[in-house]
């Protein structure tokens, strides 16, 4: 009797005790993806080789979650726990456990948290001072200067040298290797000399998150394999029947798409012009070919192109010479990239600008004679003077 008594309070007992595991285990995971407690966007900075338990305390102490254990137990069974990545992490307001995990696991980068912005354009750079705004949450530019003109702002000259401060270099599509090279070397918080200026369209147009110090040759070298890894992909992808035979040749192809049109919808339909007319043996006359004969990529040409300069027969005349320049007169993007190798299937031979910041196609010499007329007149009333037109 007094075993059998003692077996049934044991049993009792442990279904108690399950039934308080269960339900434990029940309340952890809805902590896990309930709403969390923060009402705004938090910035999280994780340290490099941060520990799960020292991520749950900081997230804990700014309020982001309300429960370590809880976030490190749902983290480690869902095997994400060495999966975090260190960095700025911009974590929404109320965001659950799962969403936050989320949010630090990404990579890429950093999403908050004081930044300066090297920013490299066609026809000027800016350096740019970014934080958080405490009544949104947030990133705002809260400074800007011209490096090549300006002195940096005493707030930004500050954060560029705080070992704190994250440090990005952004490089627009339609640059040239000598303007990414000068805007480098504009800039303080970057060493090393450059000897010699990259081959024109092998530098990858993207954002790259650098280090105090960092090498500016060791960058470029990085922007070179980061293109030269898509071309090869790319090409390796390519329509059959193209008329150029290497990658070069294709990459040249995509820095004047690059430069003759900002639209993304007309990337390939402007790929198919300069298709169809070197299949057919046409020139391609195009206009940045000429300028970058000029200015070999060293600025911008602030006037337009002069008669004699189209008449000039140089290795970039495309009026003049038949087929592709010898070199990419810039450094194209991915989408021009793709255009190249994947042009639209069109009949057009003809395009010449509409006025709205796109282009107006044509098939025959009579439509694109129409096309020009009505852009003279644009250009006429907006008091512009009259420019060459592709094709003529």
């Amino acid at each position: 009797m007094i075993w059998r008594h003692f077996a049934s309070n044991l049993l009792t007992l442990l279904i108690v005790v399950l039934v308080a595991v269960a339900a434990a285990i029940a309340w952890a995971k809805h902590e896990y993806s309930a709403p969390g407690p923060s009402a705004t966007a938090q910035c999280v900075r994780i340290a490099p080789g941060a520990s799960l338990a020292a991520v749950s305390d900081q997230l804990v102490a700014q309020g982001v979650v309300s429960n370590g254990y809880i976030f490190r137990a749902g983290t480690d069974y869902q095997g994400r726990s060495r999966g975090l990545k260190f960095g700025s992490w911009l974590v929404p307001p109320h965001s659950t456990m799962e969403q936050v995990v989320d949010v630090l696991s990404a990579g890429g980068p950093s999403t908050c948290g004081t930044e300066v912005i090297l920013r490299v354009g066609v026809r000027e750079n800016a350096v740019v001072l970014r934080d958080i705004d405490p009544a949104t949450g947030q990133m705002m530019e809260q400074a800007k200067y011209n490096p090549a003109t300006e002195p940096a702002p005493e707030a930004l000259a500050t954060a560029e040298k705080s070992a704190d401060t994250r440090l990005r270099i952004t490089v627009a599509e339609g640059v040239t290797s000598w303007q990414i090279v000068e805007a480098l070397k504009q800039v303080p918080f970057m060493g090393g000399d450059v000897s010699k200026v990259p081959a024109e369209g092998s530098l990858a147009p993207d954002t790259y998150e650098i280090q105090q110090g960092a090498d500016r040759g060791e960058l470029l070298a990085d922007m070179a394999a980061r293109q030269a890894t898509y071309l090869a992909a790319a090409w390796e992808k390519r329509e059959p029947g193209l008329p150029y035979d290497t990658p070069e040749e294709a990459l040249t192809m995509a820095s004047i798409i690059e430069k003759e049109t900002a639209v993304a919808d007309e990337r390939r339909v402007v790929a198919s012009v300069f298709v169809n007319r070197m299949r057919q043996g046409m020139r391609l006359e195009t206009d940045p070919t000429v300028i970058y004969g000029i200015t070999k990529g060293e600025g911008v040409l602030d006037r337009g192109i002069r008669g004699s300069e189209l008449r000039r027969r140089t290795p970039y005349n495309t009026y003049q010479i038949p087929g592709l320049p010898p070199t990419p007169i810039a450094n194209p993007g991915r989408a021009s990239i793709d255009a190249a190798m994947d042009p639209e299937d069109t009949d057009f031979v003809f395009f010449v600008a509409d006025g709205s910041g796109g282009h107006a196609f044509a098939r025959t010499l009579q439509e694109h004679n129409q096309n020009v007329a009505r852009w003279r007149e644009i250009e006429k009333q907006r008091g512009q003077a009259l420019s060459p037109v592709q094709g003529n």
